[in-house]
């Protein structure tokens, strides 16, 4: 018996109206899932995206367990730079650790061009499982934007205040605009990539960009930004982007040819509304919440929920990731309640 496609969140995103809100969550695959957990045993994040069957099984994962709207390609924004010479590994407990930082214009010139099929073949192949034959709702795939991705190349790893990346994009535009350049053509090469081997949307994950300001960011990111979307746009699926701690750059997202922004935690929907934001919404609950009593978390949800149907263009998601201790079970009634709540006559 052939399964019925649920493409909801397709037409969530294109501003269309649906029977009820749509969701999924950010780093649903993995983290919690006590599947994913003995897999972890064996196997790196690296080595898991390496496998194409296996990376597709832990992709569908969370669709089978918590009845989602969508999966999320399992994989790292890391994933398309070693490709390009970025000597990186992700360190548990750290994250992305990179031994050859960026420091200069000859470093970013050494930097190699991405050449999908070949460098990343294994990420297509999971897409194609995951499409072909696997999933009954869309496959979203993503990229990390080129300032955050530059952060970690200039900064050798993770960082709370992005000096040596800010001090470099002050002192040295053009190295910076070079490499953001070069990062932009490898997202653009990239993400059309995943689009042809069959992702139904695209986010790029600009998670630390909240750190500039927003003269800083219409000079130094905007710019690659507008080029990247303008790129895929032409290949008709929903791009979303996403950042942390960015109210101050929404109006920013706003211009840009994107169909869908990510709200973090910290930015209602009435207030994103309220200064101006015309673009679908995606978010937000804060995945703190999740730890908290079934009460609280149902109140949380059904107020964002309230301000979404009210709005009537939103996607439901958490403002940031599913943490490691957050429990499968909550998920799964969190997905039923985001449903049954919003199921429209």
């Amino acid at each position: 018996m052939t399964k019925t496609y649920n493409d909801t969140i397709i037409k969530a995103y294109r501003g269309e109206k649906t029977n009820y809100t749509p969701a999924w969550f950010m780093r649903q695959a993995g983290r919690s899932q006590k599947e994913y957990l003995k897999i972890k045993e064996k196997y790196s994040l690296f080595e898991i995206t390496h496998q194409p069957e296996l990376c597709a099984y832990v992709t569908r994962l969370p669709v089978e367990q918590y009845n989602v709207d969508a999966a999320i390609l399992y994989k790292d924004i890391m994933s398309p730079l070693p490709a390009m010479g970025v000597d990186v590994d992700i360190k548990s407990g750290i994250g992305p650790v990179i031994d050859n930082p960026i420091r200069n214009l000859g470093d970013v010139e050494k930097l190699g061009k991405l050449d999908p099929e070949q460098d990343v073949d294994y990420v297509l192949e999971t897409i194609r499982l995951l499409t072909k034959e696997q999933l009954d709702v869309p496959l979203i795939g993503f990229s990390g934007a080129p300032y955050t991705l530059a952060s970690y190349m200039i900064e050798g790893g993770p960082s709370k205040n992005y000096s040596k990346t800010k001090a470099l994009m002050y002192r040295e535009p053009k190295t910076w605009f070079t490499l953001m350049d070069k990062l932009g053509e490898m997202i653009i090469t990239y993400v059309k990539a995943q689009i042809k081997a069959g992702v139904q949307a695209v986010q790029i994950f600009d998670s630390w960009v909240g750190s500039l300001n927003a003269s800083d960011y219409r000079i130094f990111i905007k710019p690659i930004m507008n080029h990247i979307f303008s790129e895929l746009q032409k290949e008709n699926v929903p791009l979303i982007i996403f950042g942390i701690g960015a109210k101050h750059l929404l109006m920013e997202w706003n211009d840009l040819p994107v169909d869908v922004i990510g709200l973090d935690w910290r930015t209602t929907i009435p207030e994103a509304r309220a200064i101006g934001v015309t673009k679908v919404l995606q978010g937000n609950l804060d995945p703190a919440i999740l730890l908290a009593d079934w009460e609280t978390i149902s109140s949380r949800t059904k107020s964002i929920l309230d301000d979404g149907m009210k709005d009537g263009r939103h996607v439901f998601n958490l403002g940031h990731g599913v943490t490691p201790d957050i429990t499968q079970a909550t998920l799964k009634r969190l997905t039923e309640l985001i449903h049954t709540y919003s199921k429209r006559s």
